[in-house]
C-alpha cells in the first residue's frame, strides 16, 4: 500500500513544499496536488519536481472543462518530462458551480467526455502519427464548417517520456466509477468507508473492470483519510465535520449534489437531507453539526495504535492501494512522524 498526501492549496506555498521535502524523506510515495478555484495546479506541480528526487507527483485534480484534450495530454507530458517520469494525470468533472460559474463552460456530458478526453490523451502520448480524432464531442482536426478550415492532424513536437503517464480519475457517481474501472489505471473516490465500498460501488467496478484492458494492470484505488495516533485524539475527527458538511450540504444545489447522493447511498438519507437544508440556509456550523460520527470514524484513522491498525487493515482488505493520508498533529515534526509510523504500519499489513 502506498502513502500519499494532499498538499495544502492555500497559502504558505513554499513552505508547504520545503516541509513536502522532509516528508519525502521520510518515505511519503505520492502527493497529489488540488486544483478548485485556486491558483492552478500545474505551476505548483513543476515547482515540487524541481524540489524533489523520487516522490510521485498527481494532479488531484484537474478538470475535464477548462482545458482542451491536447492542451491535458501536452501539459502531462510535460509534468512527465520535468518530473523524470513520475507524474499521474488526475482527472475529474468537478460539478457545475465551479465549471459554469467560474469557467463559463456548460457542465455537460462529464462521462462521454471523461472517455474522449482520455482516448485522445493516450493518443498524444504514443506519437505514432498526427492526431486525429473523431468523437461526439471532440473532433480533431476541427471540421472546416466549425472552423476556417485550415486546421491540419498534428503531432506533439517533443518525446514524452512514457507513451502511457497514468491516469486518475475522481468518480463516486455509479456511471463514473464503472467507467473510471474500465479506462484509468487509478481511481480516487472521496468519503471511502471500507465497511460500505463493496455495497455502494462493487457493481460498478465489476461492470468497469469487466471491460478493462488487461494492459492497464490492477486499478489503483486511492482512499482518503485523517491520521492521528494516540490515545487521546479521538477529538481530532472533528475537524473533518466541517469540510464534510461543505460537501454534502453545500458543493451542489437540491437534487444535484454528487456528495449527497453518495451519503445518501450510505443510508443516511435523513442526515444528508438536513445537512443540506441547513448549508443552504447559512447554517453551517449547525449542518456540520448534523455530520454522522460514524462517518467521521470510519473513514479516518485517528484513535489509538491497535484501533488504526485496525482500520489500516480494513482499508487493504476492501482493495484500496494508495492511502492519502492527512496528519494531524501540532507541529511539522509530530505529522513527519505520522508519515514514517504509518508507512511502517502499510508495511506490517
Amino acid at each position: 500500500m502506498r502513502i500519499g498526501m494532499a498538499l495544502n492549496y492555500s497559502g504558505g506555498f513554499k513552505e508547504t513544499v520545503e516541509e513536502l521535502v522532509d516528508y519525502e524523506k521520510a518515505g511519503l510515495d505520492i502527493v497529489y496536488v488540488a486544483e478548485l478555484y485556486s491558483f492552478d495546479a500545474v505551476s505548483q506541480m513543476g515547482y515540487i519536481a524541481a524540489k524533489t528526487e523520487r516522490l510521485e507527483i498527481a494532479s488531484g485534480i484537474l478538470n475535464i472543462y477548462s482545458r482542451t484534450p491536447s492542451l491535458l495530454a501536452m501539459t502531462a507530458a510535460g509534468l512527465d518530462h520535468v518530473s523524470e517520469g513520475r507524474f499521474t494525470l488526475g482527472l475529474g468533472s468537478s460539478g457545475p458551480q465551479v465549471i459554469e460559474g467560474f469557467h463559463g463552460v456548460p457542465f455537460h456530458a462529464p462521462l462521454a467526455r471523461t472517455r474522449e478526453i482520455v482516448e485522445i490523451c493516450r493518443k498524444v502520448w504514443k506519437r505514432e502519427e498526427p492526431l486525429t480524432y473523431d468523437g461526439k464531442h471532440y473532433t480533431l482536426p476541427l471540421p472546416a464548417e466549425k472552423g476556417t478550415g485550415l486546421g491540419k492532424p498534428l503531432k506533439i513536437i517533443n518525446h514524452p517520456v512514457r507513451p502511457r503517464i497514468p491516469v486518475l480519475i475522481a468518480a463516486i457517481g455509479p456511471k463514473n466509477v464503472e467507467l473510471t474501472a474500465e479506462i484509468a489505471e487509478g481511481w480516487e473516490p472521496i468519503f471511502y468507508l471500507p465497511e460500505k465500498a463493496a455495497d455502494v460501488w462493487g457493481p460498478s467496478l465489476a461492470a468497469g473492470k469487466a471491460k478493462r484492458d488487461p494492459s492497464l494492470g490492477e486499478l489503483d484505488v486511492v482512499a482518503q483519510a485523517h491520521l492521528a495516533i494516540g490515545d487521546d485524539v479521538e477529538g481530532y475527527r472533528e475537524f473533518g465535520r466541517p469540510m464534510a458538511a461543505l460537501y454534502i450540504g453545500g458543493m451542489g444545489a437540491k437534487g444535484r449534489n454528487f456528495y449527497n447522493d453518495l451519503c445518501r447511498r450510505y443510508g443516511w438519507e435523513k442526515e444528508a437531507e438536513e445537512i443540506q437544508d441547513l448549508y443552504l440556509d447559512g447554517k453551517k456550523e449547525e449542518a456540520a453539526a448534523k455530520v454522522p460520527g460514524e462517518l467521521l470514524e470510519k473513514m479516518s484513522l485517528i484513535g489509538p495504535e491497535s484501533h488504526v491498525k485496525e482500520r489500516l487493515a480494513a482499508m487493504k482488505e476492501s482493495g484500496v492501494t494508495t492511502l492519502n493520508v492527512t496528519p494531524v498533529a501540532g507541529d511539522h515534526k509530530a505529522r513527519l512522524a505520522l508519515i514514517e509510523k504509518i508507512r511502517e504500519m502499510a508495511a506490517d499489513l
